[in-house]
């Protein structure tokens, strides 16, 4: 069965990136032979890493952007993170978001996220009661924050949290924003 959910994530992930490479070639090509198109993309995304006694967790965020307006933009991202804390888990995330971004004035960014995450945790029954556990996990986030040129500080409410099965220890989560 855990295979069966391996490959539907890697399939689900192939198809997101396929259909967005997709809508972004078909608006590429302007009438006017311009190639304006590429001119309103930013990438950014984010990176994480932390370790401690015992513990490592590193986290990758790629994403990109197509600015519709000097208000408007949408986009795409992908997620990968890979947590273990020495004799008791091991955890790996995958999985993809779509991004929306309002800016109703130049230093307010208003944000929806939408992600959806395939969880695969490890445990060392040796010392650990919890069973392994892998399951797919939504996460719909609706944000504000303070931007500055490329950089955006805020925070943002994950409003289908669920402590059993979200990756986070509470739905409030303060983020950085790099976009380039």
């Amino acid at each position: 069965m855990t295979k069966f959910r391996i490959i539907s994530a890697k399939k689900i992930i192939i198809s997101c990136f396929l259909t967005c490479f997709f809508v972004f070639s078909v608006s590429a090509q302007g009438t006017d032979g311009s190639n304006s198109f590429w001119q309103n993309v930013q990438f950014g995304g984010g990176i994480g890493l932390n370790f401690g006694d015992g513990f490592f967790s590193g986290a990758l965020a790629p994403a990109a952007l197509y600015r519709h307006n000097t208000y408007v933009s949408t986009g795409v991202g992908l997620n990968f993170q890979y947590s273990s804390q020495r004799d008791v888990f091991k955890s790996t995330v995958l999985g993809g978001s779509i991004i929306g971004l309002f800016n109703p004035y130049r230093e307010l960014q208003i944000s929806t996220e939408f992600e959806q995450l395939y969880v695969n945790r490890d445990f060392d029954e040796q010392f650990v009661a919890n069973v392994d556990d892998s399951y797919w996990y939504p996460a719909f986030f609706l944000g504000a924050g303070f931007r500055n040129g490329n950089v955006t500080f805020g925070i943002r409410y994950d409003v289908l949290y669920d402590e059993d099965k979200s990756i986070q220890n509470q739905a409030w989560m303060p983020f950085v924003r790099f976009w380039f």
